[in-house]
């Protein structure tokens, strides 16, 4: 039986700040997003992959890193889109608010990283440990992270497309310093977006796959 799903329009308080997210629970798990630079909580890419986890009987959290004032100075500037201290702590922050919510403080936790998010995902998983279940980064910069790496106590799948050359090296790289249950995965004929034909769906498979295995209930055999 399909599992009923519920979602919410949300505010995260991190500091002074309101992050404005979308929380999705279907039933015992959730995946927290974390979107690289120049997109947002609405990017098509990450709501497909957010409808296949649902799909699986994942449920979602996508919110903005950033307020819509750092948004607009970071179009003009860039100086965030690299800060992987900040993306994490906010990443954190919203981790923190989870586990708060009635409907949603029990629940393990995942998270899916893209592009400079995916560096973001891995610090705040070295920093909560255990505490974390699962993580996937799509096209991502682990290599970023790698000071925090081998602290990284999650699950952790990488996938990159296989035509993004300069991309799989860095996450070659990374991989190495990565001491969890790990896996490197290459998209054929994929490139670093993912817009080609059927690469998109086969992420949103592996993650769905990743996170159904790494997210389990305590004792459970299935």
């Amino acid at each position: 039986m399909r599992e009923q799903i519920q979602q919410n329009e949300v505010a995260i308080p991190i500091g002074s700040q309101r992050l404005s997210g979308e929380l999705v629970t279907v039933s015992n798990a959730v995946v927290i997003f974390a979107h690289g630079s120049g997109s947002s909580r609405h990017s098509p890419r990450n709501q497909y992959v957010a409808r296949v986890l649902h799909e699986a009987g994942l449920g979602t959290l996508l919110f903005d890193l950033l307020t819509p004032g750092e948004e607009e100075a970071e179009y003009f500037t860039h100086h965030l889109r690299f800060n992987i201290e900040l993306l994490a702590e906010r990443l954190d922050g919203a981790t923190d608010w989870l586990k708060t919510q009635e409907t949603s403080y029990k629940l393990r936790i995942g998270y899916f990283g893209s592009s400079t998010g995916g560096a973001a995902a891995l610090v705040a998983a070295a920093k909560l440990g255990e505490q974390l279940g699962a993580v996937v980064s799509r096209g991502g910069r682990p290599d970023l992270a790698v000071p925090y790496l081998h602290q990284v106590k999650a699950a952790t799948l990488l996938i990159v497309g296989a035509n993004d050359t300069p991309v799989i090296e860095m996450n070659e790289e990374a991989y190495k310093h990565l001491g969890c249950d790990k896996e490197l995965r290459l998209i054929p004929g994929a490139s670093h977006l993912f817009e080609e034909e059927g690469a998109l769906e086969t992420v949103a498979r592996l993650a769905a796959e990743w996170f159904q295995r790494h997210l389990k209930p305590e004792g459970s055999q299935r």
